[in-house]
């Protein structure tokens, strides 16, 4: 067989290969604290599992639309406007199976080979490898320059050239943790306006996962960018989500015929039953997300702290996402040799930075999204392999 070239230019996650190799270890016996997997050990709320359950048993069993049920993406045009004071029409809301289509489809309806696509690096890797797939030049901005990993809008601008299809952002950070303050975004966006053949694909997946009560700097701030931007959002991590694959989209209205056709060839349409447990958590009680992001703060506190007294690693307080990306060189390790020696003698899953990018070869990713005592007992198990 020949397989085409576009193939193999794909990348993967890594997190799925280190998966792999903790079962292994596991089924050998090993005792593995996994710190590796980007989801919390929150439970999704029990109002939105009866709410999916209720849909199966009224009978909706069928097919829908490609693009959603009216109702979800109504439900989500709602909640766009309470959160972000924006009106957003449901028709350029496209409910998807997760995050990643809308990645895909973006990146797919602007790169080819001549084009250029900027990202951040380090990041969600499928960004990356999704550019690679197109043909298209993947053009990185380096976060790792600043100790918070927040976006320089004047790097950022000054990599755009009339090459330059799509901009891709994701604030906050996977896998950073990092936070760009909004009057950061401000500026970029009014450079942006500079470019107005630049589409923008911008990732809030995170955006509800904001510590020290800081202003969510979403773009639905900038209507003069509406033509040109795509919004990536969901359920997975705001509400728990992350098996239900349940996603959504915002796309300026010349391109919802495009994606209307790649949702037709590629997936037909999202789970029926899932769309109505969507509905309920958008517009249910959002007690979950508080005791959640209680809970976030003091794991963040207590990971940091612990990590900061780890000889040889430094490690700035994230503040976004449930992600911290301490730097590992002063063990003597990169992150690859860090992340592996934790993995065989610690028994501790975590993720080398250079799993999202070249920039990040000294950086390893752990998620603190799991119990106090898996963090400290991880933090230990570490303590000793470096003593």
């Amino acid at each position: 067989m020949k397989i085409a070239k576009s193939v193999k230019r794909l990348g993967t996650e890594a997190v799925y290969n280190i998966f792999a190799k903790t079962k292994k270890l596991e089924k050998k016996g090993k005792k593995i604290i996994d710190l590796s997997l980007g989801q919390s050990d929150f439970k999704s709320p029990k109002h939105v599992v009866d709410a999916t359950i209720q849909a199966l048993k009224d009978g909706h069993h069928g097919y829908t639309l490609p693009n959603g049920i009216i109702e979800c993406r109504e439900a989500v045009s709602r909640k766009i406007k309470s959160l972000y004071h924006a009106n957003i029409d449901p028709e350029r809301i496209v409910i998807m199976p997760g995050g990643k289509p809308t990645m895909h489809y973006a990146i797919s309806f602007f790169g080819e080979p001549g084009a250029e696509i900027i990202y951040p690096d380090p990041s969600f890797p499928i960004y990356e490898s999704m550019i690679n797939y197109t043909g298209a030049k993947a053009v990185p901005f380096n976060l790792t320059e600043n100790k918070d990993f927040s976006i320089n809008p004047d790097k950022v601008l000054s990599l755009i050239n009339e090459k330059t299809r799509l901009l891709i952002l994701n604030n906050p950070h996977n896998p950073t943790g990092g936070f760009t303050e909004k009057t950061i975004i401000d500026k970029l966006a009014k450079g942006l306006e500079k470019f107005p053949h630049v589409a923008i694909l911008t990732d809030e997946i995170y955006d509800r996962l904001i510590f020290d009560k800081k202003e969510i700097p979403t773009f639905f701030n900038y209507p003069s960018l509406y033509d040109r931007l795509i919004i990536l959002n969901g359920w997975s991590k705001t509400y728990a989500m992350t098996g239900w694959r349940l996603g959504w989209g915002v796309w300026p209205e010349n391109l919802i015929e495009y994606v209307f056709k790649f949702c037709v060839n590629n997936h037909s349409c999202v789970n029926t039953a899932t769309q109505y447990g969507g509905i309920a958590a958008l517009e249910g009680p959002e007690d979950h997300l508080d005791n959640m992001m209680q809970e976030f703060v003091i794991r963040r506190n207590f990971i940091v702290d612990g990590l900061r007294s780890l000889k040889g690693v430094e490690c700035s307080l994230p503040r976004g996402s449930f992600f911290v990306f301490p730097n590992v060189k002063g063990t003597g390790m990169n992150g690859e040799e860090f992340s592996e020696k934790c993995l065989q003698e610690a028994g501790v899953a975590i993720i080398p930075g250079t799993a999202f990018g070249k920039f990040a070869t000294d950086n390893v990713r752990f998620n603190f999204a799991t119990s106090q005592d898996n963090i400290s007992k991880a933090l230990e198990k570490i303590k000793k392999m470096l003593n």
